[in-house]
């Protein structure tokens, strides 16, 4: 976004990707396996968070709730040593609640996944990666199509303790259309680690090899094509425009593993910001904090 730090920017890098800069290999997790068998080729992801009620900035638009829900399937194919091909699916849909104001009810996008990845002990220290597919809100067209892309590498720092991540995306239905950015990896012991690593940078610290803490934040950020807004704010009247929106979130989360390959995770905290950016328009309508719960499921196969 044109008006928001630069380092919020970074969440088209790594959005939807399994970063290994986002569970850092340590020693105690690492499992014994050959080479060939040590990364998954199976991944699934199915997550839903509730934001509960709260009064927009403008008191024309009333008030408003939010749902996410998201569901992504991936298959690793070898190429050679450790580099993968991985190519999957993904679905995610926000609906609104609250009051009647003439903003979407629900936004929604259907893409591929198509990436060149490093992958170590399970997780990818560099790739390339392509998202194409269908962002919108109800109806179909060329407009709603799009190809958002990022390009990362994660390096040491300091050998087994401080690592970093840099990269670059973008879209061409987002502001800006290209966007740098990057984080850090300190591993602080062998229970408890730093990933200042955006979109989730978080403090883990993980007391059994089954139960995981997180105290995190979390950045959705995503561009949509709607249908015609006509809000109760007579500044917002917009014939299938564009609008980035995006969620900003900060609290605790649980994850439990049930078995070798399977997850559960739930949460709870603030939603600090909610905003429906018509930048094209120079418009947009914001969502004061508000709480929000969350479950979710991750496999690994």
């Amino acid at each position: 976004m044109r008006k928001l730090p630069l380092f919020f920017l970074v969440a088209f890098l790594m959005v939807r990707a399994g970063v290994w800069a986002g569970e850092p290999f340590t020693q105690r997790q690492a499992p014994a396996k050959s080479e060939e068998d040590e990364n998954s080729r199976d991944l699934f992801n199915l997550e839903s968070t509730y934001t509960f009620e709260s009064d927009f900035h403008s008191s024309r638009l009333g008030q408003g709730s939010s749902l996410y829900d998201d569901f992504s399937y991936d298959h690793r194919f070898l190429i050679k040593g450790k580099w993968f091909f991985r190519a999957g699916v993904e679905y995610e849909r926000y609906d609104f609640g609250g009051s009647a104001n003439g903003l979407p009810d629900h936004l929604q996008a259907v893409y591929g996944h198509l990436a060149i990845e490093y992958v170590v002990h399970d997780h990818a220290g560099a790739g390339f990666e392509l998202d194409p597919g269908a962002y919108y809100q109800s109806h179909l067209n060329r407009g709603s199509l799009d190809v958002p892309w990022k390009l990362f590498v994660s390096f040491p720092l300091k050998k087994d303790k401080v690592f970093a991540v840099v990269g670059v995306g973008g879209s061409m239905n987002q502001s800006p259309i290209v966007a740098p950015g990057g984080g850090i990896i300190w591993l602080i012991s062998d229970k408890m680690r730093l990933e200042g690593v955006f979109p989730r940078p978080a403090l883990v610290y993980q007391p059994t090899d089954s139960l995981q803490l997180r105290l995190l934040g979390e950045i959705l950020f995503d561009s949509f094509r709607t249908d015609d807004v006509f809000t109760t704010d007579p500044k917002i009247q917009l014939h299938h425009a564009i609008v980035q929106y995006s969620e900003y979130r900060f609290g605790l989360q649980a994850k439990y593993a049930v078995c070798k390959q399977v997850k559960l995770f739930a949460g709870a905290g603030y939603t600090l910001r909610r905003e429906f950016d018509f930048f094209r328009a120079d418009h947009r309508a914001i969502v004061d904090p508000a709480p929000y719960v969350k479950i979710g499921l991750e496999a690994k196969f």
